[in-house]
Order: structure tokens, then sequence, then C-alpha cells
């Protein structure tokens, strides 16, 4: 132990110990400031590399009128383009919850018509009085979900 403290003292350098339940112990010699400041610098660029999934949301009712539906539709073709998750929710009132079909054939037109954008990821499913389905971006390269992101300033409100 002390011929490593020494050696160390010598080198300009720090005496780390890696394994300190080993018998003998085990110790290494390196710069531990420029070891913390690498391992911070890795740390920042791995969450520079992550990708956040935003999980936007679109509510319809089943007798939506064409021209809003156009207009929703053209919402979660944005959305989709810009990378994130579009979860659309079909809201019943009253009568209109003896009639699921209704909803399912609004959702699958609506998957149909931005199929080019995405896929379904979860099927629509039935909760209480709203019937909910997710709609997914199709898997594309990180250089251009950043750019899509980036693009996307003109109405651009975050919804979760």
């Amino acid at each position: 132990m002390q011929d490593a403290l020494r050696l160390a003292e010598e080198a300009d350098l720090d005496l780390v110990e890696v394994a300190p339940t080993a018998r003998p112990p085990v110790a290494k010699l390196m710069d531990y400031g420029k070891y913390k400041y690498e391992s911070a610098v890795k740390a920042r660029e791995s969450r520079k590399k992550q990708s956040n999934t935003i999980i936007k949301e679109i509510k319809l009712r089943p007798k939506i009128d064409p021209n809003d539906y156009e207009t929703k539709k053209g919402h979660v073709a944005r959305f989709l383009e810009g990378g994130d998750k579009v979860k659309v929710t079909i809201m019943f009132r009253g009568r209109e919850q003896s009639r699921p079909e209704l909803g399912h054939r609004l959702l699958r037109r609506l998957a149909d018509d931005v199929q080019e954008l995405g896929q379904i990821e979860s099927q629509p499913k039935q909760d209480g009085r709203n019937m909910v389905m997710v709609l997914g971006p199709h898997k594309r390269r990180p250089e251009q979900k950043s750019e899509a992101r980036a693009g996307g300033g003109k109405g651009s409100r975050r919804e979760q």
C-alpha cells in the first residue's frame, strides 16, 4: 500500500481503490479529476442522444362534421410528422354510448387516412364514456426526427 502511494505521488496521479473487498484490495493509478470530467461528458452526450416520447391528444365526437374531421386529421398528421405519438379519444354522450361501432369506424378511417405517416400502436378500446386509440410514427432515423421537430414552429403547442 505504501509503495502504491509513493508511485502515485511520483507520477502526480491519484490512487483510486477499485475493489476494496478483494484480498488484496485492488487500486488503480489515475487522474481522478479527469476521469470524473470524462464520465460527466459521456453522460451528457448519452442524454443528448436520448429521445423523449411526447404523446399528443386529439379529442373527437362520433358525429363530427367533415370539415372538422379534416382539421383534426391535419393536426394528427402534423404531430406524427413531428415524431410524436397521438392519442385519439372519441367522447360519447348520452345515447351515443349505445353505438360504439360509430367510434370504431371513425378511428379506423382516421388510421387509414394517416397510414403513410404512422401506424396503430394500441387498438381502439372502450374506456367508460370514451374510446381511445394510440397512433405512433413510423420508425425513422433520429436526424430526421430532430429536423422535423425543429421545423415545427407554427402552432406546435405541447399537449400531454
